[in-house]
């Protein structure tokens, strides 16, 4: 598989990895968009929320748990974080793997995009 994340997960390429359990991954953004960017991505290979089956749940819901507690370890829970999960290319995911980035370290601004 070519995808860019399925590398990182099978250590077929590098990344500054923070976290790494037997479904999850938390590396740092290589285009970091704030002072603190890193994404949680899955193990499981889905390519877009789109692509979700019903039995993916409790993996959504376990990336946004460990979203907050890598915030918090990351030093940015107090002040807040953003969390974003694009779909399809309207939305500007560029990489067919769901993923989530935490973004913070800066005010945000509003709307996004």
């Amino acid at each position: 598989m070519s995808c860019i994340f399925c590398k990182i997960i099978n250590k077929e390429m590098k990344s500054k990895m923070i976290h790494e359990d037997e479904e999850i991954v938390v590396f740092h953004d290589i285009n970091p968009q704030a002072p603190v960017h890193v994404l949680v991505v899955p193990k499981k290979h889905i390519s877009a929320i789109t692509e979700m089956h019903e039995g993916d749940q409790k993996l959504i819901g376990k990336m946004i748990y460990l979203a907050k507690e890598v915030a918090g370890e990351l030093g940015i829970a107090g002040n807040g974080f953003r969390l974003v999960l694009n779909n399809g290319p309207d939305a500007n995911q560029t990489v067919p793997h769901i993923h989530l980035h935490v973004i913070g370290g800066r005010q945000m601004g509003w709307p996004p995009g």
